[in-house]
């Protein structure tokens, strides 16, 4: 039976991470592991952000609701994860109803009125409210661990580098491994042993 796993990751042209992410793609396509993933791209690049009207607090609540009919969630951490802050711009979260908003991809048009008149703080066992301040990537996290998913996270080097790691994740340092090794010719390659630990592989 296949297994869904939701990927976070910075996608940025420059400087980001999507080599780790094609990798993993590749290895959910084999006979013996079927993984399907869902990333944070594929989700924002999805029907909620066709909407013209999308806003950053609607791409979170989407997020919450890919990770939580996931079976676990891998973050790959690169070296400029720790200062991305996309998604972390809410005038909402401390401000009063009808305050401006920027509806996401749609900057150059500036700025329109936020859609939610009234705001409030979720259960214990709710979803993390969408109406805050987190980056996308800080969001995904807080939620992932609210579910209590099994949370993997996978330096995009050859070698552990805890210096990349955003504080909220300093927790899991112990945790975090290097993505990448090399095999016997030298090659580099994909490291999926704590990925198939995690998903009950081995």
């Amino acid at each position: 039976m296949s297994k869904r796993v939701y990927i976070s990751a910075d996608y940025a042209v420059e400087n980001g991470d999507r080599d780790v992410v094609e990798e993993l793609h590749k290895w959910g396509k084999d006979n013996l592991h079927k993984v399907d993933y869902v990333d944070t791209a594929e989700v924002v690049s999805g029907s909620v952000s066709n909407d013209p009207d999308c806003r950053p607090c609607d791409l979170k609540k989407e997020f919450n609701k890919q990770i939580n009919v996931s079976s676990a969630v891998i973050f790959i951490i690169g070296d400029k994860t720790a200062s991305r802050s996309a998604g972390s711009v809410c005038r909402r979260h401390n401000g009063e109803a009808g305050c401006e908003c920027t509806p996401y991809k749609q900057n150059s048009k500036g700025t329109s009125t936020c859609k939610w008149d009234v705001v409030s703080i979720p259960g214990p066992n709710d979803d993390l409210g969408n109406i805050n301040t987190f980056s996308y990537l800080k969001h995904e996290f807080l939620q992932a661990k609210r579910k209590g998913k099994p949370i993997v996270i996978v330096y995009n080097s050859l070698n552990k580098q805890p210096s990349w790691l955003p504080d909220y994740m300093k927790d899991y340092e112990s945790e975090a491994y290097a993505f990448w090794t090399k095999n016997s010719l030298g090659n580099k390659v994909g490291n999926y042993a704590y990925i198939k630990k995690a998903l009950g592989y081995d």
